[in-house]
């Protein structure tokens, strides 16, 4: 098992999750996290963390695509392991459905 970022976490990017990671698996998108499903090491401490409650575990039902895109962008954008500040407009994007498909980007964040 490992824990995925799905997409609501897309246009609010709230990194309170990396904060707590104690193996530093988050990687830095232009408007999401992902995590690197190979680095986690399933201790869960993120999930509760996360503002938009955007990270799940694995093997519930219906994350496939996740796991997918979060293994292919935890390879290509940079690591990320220190707290920022949200989106400017997470709190209008969070629970707004339909993000992936609408606002995801390919581009890589700053990382640190």
């Amino acid at each position: 098992m490992t824990y995925v970022v799905t997409d609501n976490c897309i246009k609010c990017k709230y990194t309170d999750c990396v904060e707590v990671c104690p193996v530093d698996c988050f990687y830095e998108g232009e408007n999401m996290l992902v995590i690197h499903p190979d680095e986690c090491i399933d201790c869960g401490v993120c999930e509760p963390e996360c503002p938009a409650d955007a990270i799940k575990p694995d093997t519930e039902p219906g994350l496939d695509k996740w796991l997918k895109i979060n293994t292919e962008y935890a390879s290509k954008w940079p690591n990320l392991t220190v707290k920022k500040d949200e989106l400017p407009e997470a709190k209008e994007f969070d629970g707004v459905e339909g993000k992936f498909e609408q606002y995801f980007s390919e581009a890589p964040g700053e990382g640190n």
